[in-house]
């Protein structure tokens, strides 16, 4: 039976804080994977307490304790999906939100540096490889596609088209490498002075190619191979020259990818999600560093432990796309 998550009020954070429970008390192994609180009369001479703890932080309400959490709620509706996400997975939830305080005033490159870092990780824990053992069955042999991404140069306009249709436009390695090469094009060349990102068919990508996931043979290898090899680079280099149009569904990679851009635009039917934690991974497509500086470092981590499917509406609220069209 799945136990309701716990809520502390003001007095009962207090209470544990001046207990001075060890570290381990909190996450992974413990009775703790997640603090979560009322934020109303909060003492704010906990914010260092809360920041240094080994788990997620989620606050419930207002107070001036906001600043201190991983993640924010109006209200507790979230909150059951939230506990049992971070309850399946509770080291890759420690190693997103830790990574999300650590990198949010890095800049834009040196946050993918370490976005990179800690993805190695993850990518060699047991949750991941639990994950991958029970689904090795259902795993296919990565299928190649004649052209992947159609390149399209007029004047100064470079048009990227992702069209791997059958596969939901997934960043598989053959649609990574097209990217790079064509973002490394307009990089090169100071006459682009604007790059569009689209997609074909109803979908704008479903993410990473799942019959891809642990082909990595060590953190320090696929360290290196994100170092050489993630689009992100090229696209946070790119921001300024950079438009994404989102048609359908943009998961993990696929709303990393179109946060990068200075201005997105989105159909009615367009939804975002980062479903990376279910696999026991963290966002790792640069979208710890592109969406926080969109939307904001809590409600990254909202989108990321909650599983969420964001609409169009709400990303347009929130700042993740420009407009609707």
């Amino acid at each position: 039976m799945t136990r309701r998550p716990e809520i502390l009020d003001c007095n009962a954070l207090n209470e544990l804080a001046e207990a001075r429970p060890s570290l381990d008390q909190f996450g992974n192994q413990s009775e703790r994977p997640y603090v979560a609180f009322d934020l109303a009369g909060g003492d704010g001479s906990l914010i260092d307490w809360l920041r240094d703890l080994p788990c997620p932080v989620i606050g419930v309400g207002k107070g001036p304790l906001a600043d201190a959490c991983d993640v924010v709620l109006v209200d507790t509706s979230p909150l059951d999906q939230i506990a049992s996400n971070i309850e399946k997975s509770p080291l890759a939830a420690m190693i997103l939100v830790q990574h999300l305080r650590a990198s949010e005033h890095l800049s834009v490159t040196d946050a993918l540096t370490a976005e990179s870092f800690a993805y190695a990780t993850v990518q060699k824990g047991p949750e991941f490889l639990t994950w991958l053992d029970s689904a090795s069955p259902q795993v296919q042999t990565p299928r190649r596609v004649d052209e992947p991404l159609i390149l399209r140069l007029e004047g100064n306009r470079l048009q990227l088209t992702l069209n791997d249709t059958e596969n939901g436009n997934a960043i598989g390695v053959q649609m990574r490498d097209a990217l790079c090469e064509s973002l490394d094009l307009a990089l090169a060349d100071p006459v682009i002075s604007k790059v569009n990102i689209s997609a074909i068919g109803r979908t704008f990508s479903t993410g990473g190619d799942v019959n891809e996931f642990g082909e990595v043979t060590d953190p320090a290898t696929a360290h290196w191979v994100r170092s050489l090899r993630l689009p992100a680079w090229r696209l946070a280099r790119l921001r300024d020259r950079l438009h994404i149009y989102v048609n359908g569904a943009a998961i993990g990679a696929g709303a990393e990818i179109a946060a990068f851009a200075s201005r997105v635009s989105a159909s009615e039917k367009a939804w975002f999600q980062l479903p990376e934690l279910k696999y026991g991974l963290i966002p790792g497509a640069g979208g710890t560093a592109s969406l926080p500086r969109r939307i904001g470092r809590q409600r990254t981590a909202f989108m990321a432990l909650s599983m969420k499917r964001i609409k169009a509406a709400t990303a347009l609220e929130w700042g993740l796309i420009d407009e609707i069209v």
